[in-house]
């Protein structure tokens, strides 16, 4: 079996770098695409000149105009934003057709056969990064290597317009010495965790067990014991089954009513709903998600032991985790509903529905 060659193409700050080339005055200085610091706003993208003054996205507007007073705040132009990630994906689909976009600004790519016959994925990555420049105007930063954790974490190395590539005798050594936090998959969180326990390091990490990881950290475990170890079989997948499907709203004013609280449910409830028919799947777990006045967040989860597609049954699951919170006591500030679970009716097995695997 041969090596894979694997590219992860990042788009550098997407959102504000189109912001900035479609308006030369803004070129330069620290720019937000977002909402208004006057109102509930986050930030979606911040350019590198506000980077600089530790301003990054899904922070509150507030906060970042505050780091930065002379911030520059633009609201987001999705219609673009989509048509210029249309123009990106056309490039790739010139190289292979196995590209799977994560999000408008990223995707991997599997070359290791390719349409030009091209044996060096480096190349292929170094191409790409041109004619993205050439067409858009726009940068991008790729990473090369033999899985898509190693091509992930690698495209991050030398941001922006950064190309960096992990070689396959090089991937245990650079693994070892790379920081815990640095790992695609470990989130602010499981780091904490793994320094409690002296997991540091790639290398500390692969001291452990795949037995005492799962102990420690449920079925991950496996993952986290994998990637210690340069192993990571999945596939770059052209149609990507989406792990949840949810809906969340950030009020102008903070909420105290139940009651009004448990109508919005409804609301969100029912575009849940219309997704799921449009994905013809089912859920297993309901996830309601509140926002407080200080922006505490938290989460409530439900499994019914049976699925749920209809929106009264989703806003009914939803309506009895809000009773185990403080809503009512304490003011919100966001809701979310969030299906997940999913199962699906898998046509080549005569009808049976299967439960879709959730990574």
């Amino acid at each position: 079996m041969s090596v894979r060659k694997i590219i992860h193409i990042d788009m550098d700050a997407f959102y504000a770098s189109v912001e900035q080339r479609d308006n030369p005055e803004l070129r330069g200085k620290p720019v937000v695409v977002g909402g208004s610091p006057q109102g509930r706003g986050v930030v979606a993208t911040a350019s590198y000149e506000a980077r600089k003054f530790g301003i990054h996205s899904a922070m509150a507007a507030a906060h970042a105009v505050r780091l930065c007073p002379d911030l520059i705040f633009i609201r987001p132009r999705f219609d673009a934003y989509k048509t210029e990630s249309l123009a990106i994906r056309a490039i790739f689909h010139e190289y292979t057709d196995l590209v799977e976009p994560l999000s408008l600004d990223e995707a991997y790519l599997d070359v290791t056969e390719n349409k030009p016959g091209n044996p060096s994925a480096t190349l292929i990555a170094r191409e790409i990064k041109q004619k993205v420049k050439e067409r858009t105007g726009l940068t991008a930063s790729a990473g090369i290597s033999i899985n898509k954790f190693l091509a992930k974490v690698a495209s991050d190395l030398k941001k922006p317009d950064g190309l960096a590539l992990i070689a396959p005798e090089k991937a245990l050594d650079f693994i070892a010495g790379l920081p815990i936090g640095k790992f695609h998959g470990i989130g602010k969180a499981t780091e904490t965790k793994m320094h409690r326990l002296g997991i540091r390091t790639g290398a500390d990490l692969r001291e452990w067990t795949e037995w005492d990881l799962n102990k420690q950290f449920g079925k991950v475990g496996s993952f986290y014991y994998n990637i210690a170890r340069g192993v990571d079989e999945r596939p770059v997948k052209t149609e990507r089954i989406p792990k949840s499907i949810g809906k969340e709203k950030t009020f102008a004013e903070d909420v105290d009513s139940v009651e009004w609280l448990t109508d919005y449910i409804g609301t969100l409830s029912d575009k849940v709903a219309d997704r799921l028919k449009r994905e013809e799947a089912e859920a297993r777990t309901v996830t309601l998600k509140l926002r407080y006045e200080n922006f505490e967040s938290i989460t409530r989860s439900f499994s019914p032991g049976q699925t749920v597609s209809q929106a009264e049954e989703i806003a009914e699951l939803a309506v009895r985790l809000l009773r185990e919170t403080e809503a009512g006591k304490r003011k919100v500030r966001l809701v979310g509903v969030t299906v997940s679970g999913f199962v699906r009716e898998d046509t080549g097995s005569h009808g049976r529905q299967l439960m879709l695997p959730l990574k």
